[in-house]
């Protein structure tokens, strides 16, 4: 998820495109704060592990 996010983030900002930018983002925060939780053995709706 963090590397899609990233790659919209690239996208949006060289097409000079906004949603493509922002979507990015969100999904760059979404996947850090999943994967932080993640790394602390914290399950998340009753799974350990997303992937």
């Amino acid at each position: 998820m963090i590397i899609l996010g990233v790659v919209l983030l690239i996208l949006g900002a060289l097409l000079n495109i906004s949603i493509l930018y922002t979507i990015g983002a969100i999904l760059v925060v979404v996947g850090a704060v999943l994967w932080i939780l993640g790394s602390m053995d914290r399950g998340i709706g009753g799974r350990r592990h997303y992937f």
